[in-house]
């Protein structure tokens, strides 16, 4: 049969846990184990102790005897419990991120990372979080090779850093294959406590083009939906921005490298009206062509969660987006010079080149 460890308290001591129980400054858990060890030595025994006091006499068996053993200073401190948390090699983990990938996939998970470092997933996020590592998240890279980069950066810059107040400049592109999507229901609209709701699946209706023009003094839109993109629907655009632009000043026209837009056709009409002049932006780099900002606007703002039954009806709605769009258009300031984008990539360039001869050795 266990005996409970008997408790013999000096004056001293007695006085000592009688002034902890007192004072308004002790913490409970102490309080409550000052109590066990006075009650104790009172003679009590732990099942009448633990009734007292409103807890397990397991509790009270625990106290009692770290107290019996250590005195106070059993009762002070916590003892600690499981075993102290597992330190993460920092350079270690720095290296599986970037220099490797785990087995049959392509990125690391917090999970997978976890298990081959032997600590839990909490522990990998904020070591994650702590080096500045995020491998959910993947940015799009291609660096020109355009031998007429420099020439084309600065000219299109040039343009966008001081656009005059007598020369429109527009930056034109195409937005292909914009989809009609009707859902198969209909989803439940947005309340306090709930998202919106839409159907994953969806009904196809057709596509349309959406050919603008960004007008970069004053951020309005000339826009134009047609069914396709080839020349000749490039041609009719270009008529389009012949008519809505004063006949007695030039245009200057920002466009990527596409071949309808050097299309011989196109070329002919050019020469005949000589106040047109094309800016091509350099290849694979379209994030040059500042009407790319418009169409990512009106994709989350009207397309996105669009429901559209038929192709006439997203006309409507695209026409009338421009439409509201032009009552109070913003231009979009473009604050790089050529200057800091070149640096820019030429360290890309310095890095991807140096990632191939590391790949090739």
């Amino acid at each position: 049969m266990r005996v409970a460890a008997e408790i013999v308290l000096t004056d001293e001591e007695r006085a000592e846990l009688t002034k902890l129980i007192r004072s308004k400054l002790t913490s409970v858990r102490l309080v409550q184990r000052a109590q066990i060890a006075l009650l104790a030595a009172d003679g009590m025994q732990n099942k009448d102790i633990a009734a007292q006091l409103g807890i397990s006499r397991g509790n009270v068996g625990r106290w009692r005897e770290r107290y019996a053993a250590k005195r106070f200073s059993g009762i002070e401190l916590d003892l600690p419990r499981g075993t102290p948390p597992r330190k993460v090699d920092v350079n270690q983990l720095v290296e599986l991120m970037t220099q490797t990938t785990p087995e049959a996939a392509t990125h690391w998970s917090t999970r997978k990372m976890a298990a081959v470092l032997g600590v839990n997933a909490s522990t990998v996020s904020r070591y994650w979080q702590a080096t500045g590592l995020k491998p959910h998240l993947v940015h799009s890279l291609k660096v020109s090779r355009d031998p007429q980069f420099v020439e084309k950066l600065e000219d299109i810059v040039g343009l966008y850093m001081s656009p005059s107040e007598h020369v429109p400049v527009l930056c034109c592109d195409e937005k292909s294959q914009v989809q009609a999507l009707d859902r198969t229901k209909p989803g439940l609209l947005l309340k306090k406590g709930r998202a919106q709701t839409m159907t994953h699946d969806y009904k196809h209706n057709g596509t349309t083009t959406l050919i603008a023009a960004l007008n970069v003094l004053n951020g309005q839109i000339i826009g134009q939906c047609q069914q396709r993109r080839t020349n000749v629907e490039w041609l009719k655009f270009l008529k389009k921005i012949d008519r809505e632009t004063p006949k007695d000043k030039s245009v200057h026209l920002i466009a990527d490298n596409y071949a309808t837009h050097k299309h011989p056709n196109v070329q002919k009409w050019l020469e005949m009206h000589p106040r047109f002049h094309m800016h091509f932006t350099p290849t694979s780099a379209s994030w040059l062509n500042m009407v790319e900002r418009f169409f990512r606007d009106i994709t989350t703002e009207r397309l996105r969660r669009g429901v559209f039954t038929s192709v006439p009806e997203l006309i409507a709605a695209i026409n009338d987006y421009i439409a509201h769009h032009n009552i109070a258009p913003k231009p979009f300031i473009w604050t790089k010079s050529a200057r800091d984008i070149l640096q820019k990539v030429i360290r890309a360039n310095r890095r991807l080149s140096s990632k191939q001869n590391a790949t090739l050795h």
